[in-house]
């Protein structure tokens, strides 16, 4: 007998700290998630994707010119503009753009796919994402910029989508392929931000779905997952650290957006440390320009949480 297999699909953002994430970043989590596997039906495997290294140059490079600047060592905050402002900006400006972004689509696909297209009967995937990984998987998987043929990057992300149970497909024999998405966890994630990009507003004052939409595709995967998972909502978790100012609460938007009904989603929003225990002592910062610069440390502290591990298996072994 074949043991069903659990992938485990790591998307990592930006540290947001003292640099960039490494290669190993999701091995402390993924330990703890097997550490606390009481369910022997079922086999952990492990997914890291590591897009970190596709955008370090072209960013020091930017952070070298600026510092160049006779006005730098003046400024305010040189250390929270060359780590925290900068990585994260720079990782989304250089995603949208079709530079970076077709390369971190390839890198998806080369490095993940092979993994997951040929899934056992039972086998589930189950996606964490971190800060900005969030908003690179989601656009991968339902942007409709990536849909015309001549976009750099449409043949690999085509072939992301065809992996997955009900992303892609306009007929039930390709639409049903795949492997099933059992769970989604987002840990500090801005994607409430950037959904500001999904409208654009019209000249008559109407307005019309952006390239960035992910909308209508994620609303489909939704209604398929539905049905294939005997009417079973899909367990969303959203991790928020108070102190992160990159982390935003999901339930409403989401719900908003493709679950009004709140039909297809269990999408839960936790703080991922104990609320009001120490609010005594952190009154008097929490709202200041200091707690904001300590705000990289929080959005890093997902990775070490045993909350979020908890979490996690409480859903993944449900």
């Amino acid at each position: 007998m074949v043991m069903a297999t659990d992938y485990i699909l790591f998307v990592h953002g930006v540290n947001t700290r003292q640099a960039h994430e490494q290669r190993t970043y999701a091995d402390p989590l993924f330990e703890r998630l097997q550490a606390s596997t009481l369910d022997s039906d079922r086999h952990l495997k492990k997914i890291a994707f590591y897009w970190g290294d596709l955008n370090i140059e072209i960013e020091n490079s930017l952070l070298a010119q600026l510092q160049a600047s006779p006005l730098w060592s003046g400024l305010w905050f040189r250390n929270f503009r060359s780590q925290q402002i900068l990585q994260f900006a720079g990782d989304a400006a250089l995603y949208v753009s079709r530079h970076i972004g077709s390369r971190v689509v390839k890198k998806l696909k080369m490095d993940a796919l092979n993994i997951v297209a040929d899934p056992e009967p039972g086998d589930r995937l189950h996606v964490i994402t971190h800060s900005w990984g969030t908003v690179i998987l989601f656009d991968i998987l339902f942007a409709t910029r990536w849909d015309e043929p001549t976009v750099p990057g449409h043949q690999e992300v085509m072939a992301i989508r065809d992996a997955i149970f009900g992303v892609s497909g306009t007929d039930a024999d390709t639409r049903d392929r795949g492997i099933k998405l059992a769970s989604l966890h987002t840990m500090g994630s801005p994607i409430a931000i950037f959904s500001l990009t999904d409208i654009v507003p019209g000249k008559d004052g109407t307005s019309s779905p952006s390239g960035h939409d992910i909308t209508p595709c994620l609303q489909k995967l939704l209604e398929h997952l539905y049905v294939a998972r005997q009417h079973q909502k899909l367990p969303w978790r959203n991790y928020i650290h108070p102190a992160d100012p990159l982390a935003y609460p999901l339930k409403q938007l989401m719900s908003g957006l493709v679950d009004g009904d709140a039909k297809y989603l269990d999408i839960q929003d936790v703080i991922t440390r104990e609320a009001g225990r120490f609010d005594f002592l952190t009154q008097p910062i929490k709202q200041t320009g200091l707690a904001l610069i300590q705000g990289g440390n929080a959005h890093g502290s997902y990775w070490q949480s045993r909350q979020v591990v908890q979490e996690i298996c409480n859903v993944i072994f449900a």
